[in-house]
């Protein structure tokens, strides 16, 4: 085990399937740049950039799946599938059911994500609520470098279409370049345990669908995911002082659930608690209230999300994102 940064364990990941598999190729945005050590390993018939079109390339990257390729596509910003997003809600996400099954579509769709670092609402959402909405796409949201590496050896295998969510905080890369440029360093409100971690080399693979309990607690359950775990771990350790005890759950896939994890820790607790960083309106938190809800269990429930759109000013950034001290107040509120 080495500890190793959050892109790092991901991109050793995907160095490690490449080996493994001839048939995986990388290609997107300045790939040749950020990837550059994947394409002196595997050279530019593998690695390559592609023309800034995300829909002329990601709907490449489906035909090329149908060829026997297994294309890794990079999209620097989630938010940039907006004008990409017919290529995985009307092709990748449908074809395996539109063919009985006959023909898949395996590739990964790998793309960053999140804010709390003043780039506006443009550049800084979530947005796995949207995706994860679409029947047929898989969408995972690593919290640690060993999940993200694991969760990436998981996506190139699974055969169908996957987006692998990077959170920019988590990134060294990023928060390098967010700090840099002339821009004056920002207080990131996020704590530094998920940025680096003990990795396997290679990687273990981490179950697409399967949660991960990273704290016990009796009083409440915090379910969460990416950056959100760690302030919520953050919030955690601040309420164990006042003697409350909260569990936290890191969701670690949104599409699909892991429902029995969410109902056993509901049931549990009889308290849960929401963290998203993606919109309150028909996402996420929403679908999380349903899930125990249809099974039954009699829950107090709240929520902490992004209320609208994310502003530019740093100010109005911070009481749009959820955050530590909102966390806070929304399990002491639960508590009554």
């Amino acid at each position: 085990m080495k500890v190793r940064e959050f892109g790092e364990a991901i991109d050793r990941a995907v160095a490690a399937a490449m080996a493994a598999d001839e048939r995986i190729v990388v290609f997107g945005e300045d790939v040749p740049m950020i990837r550059r050590q994947l394409l002196v390993q595997f050279g530019p018939d593998r690695v390559f950039a592609a023309p800034i079109s995300e829909s002329a390339f990601l709907g490449a990257a489906v035909g090329a799946a149908l060829g026997g390729l297994v294309p890794i596509v990079e999209i620097m910003l989630v938010d940039f599938l907006g004008v990409a997003l017919s290529a995985l809600l009307n092709e990748a996400a449908k074809i395996e059911a539109f063919s009985g099954g006959s023909w898949r579509v395996p590739m990964v769709v790998r793309a960053t994500c999140g804010g709390g670092y003043g780039d506006g609402g443009q550049h800084e959402q979530a947005l796995w609520g949207l995706l994860g909405g679409i029947a047929g796409l898989t969408v995972v949201v690593p919290s640690t470098p060993s999940d993200a590496a694991g969760l990436m050896a998981s996506a190139v295998g699974h055969g169908g279409p996957v987006v692998f969510l990077e959170h920019k905080l988590l990134s060294q890369a990023w928060l390098e370049t967010m700090g840099g440029a002339g821009r004056p360093l920002v207080d990131f409100d996020v704590p530094p345990a998920g940025a680096y971690g003990e990795v396997a080399d290679p990687p273990a693979a981490v179950p697409i669908g399967r949660a991960r309990v990273v704290r016990s607690g009796d009083a409440v359950t915090i379910v969460s995911v990416g950056v959100g775990v760690h302030r919520s771990l953050e919030a955690a350790g601040q309420l164990a002082d006042d003697g409350i005890e909260a569990a936290v759950v890191d969701l670690r896939t949104v599409a699909p659930l892991d429902r029995a994890t969410i109902h056993a820790q509901a049931r549990s607790t009889g308290r849960v608690l929401v963290v998203d960083e993606d919109y309150v309106g028909f996402g996420l938190s929403g679908e999380i209230s349903a899930v125990i809800a249809e099974a039954g269990i009699p829950v107090r429930f709240g929520r902490v999300a992004t209320e609208t759109v994310i502003p530019y000013a740093r100010r109005l950034e911070q009481e749009v994102l959820p955050n530590v001290e909102r966390i806070r107040l929304a399990v002491r509120r639960l508590l009554g």
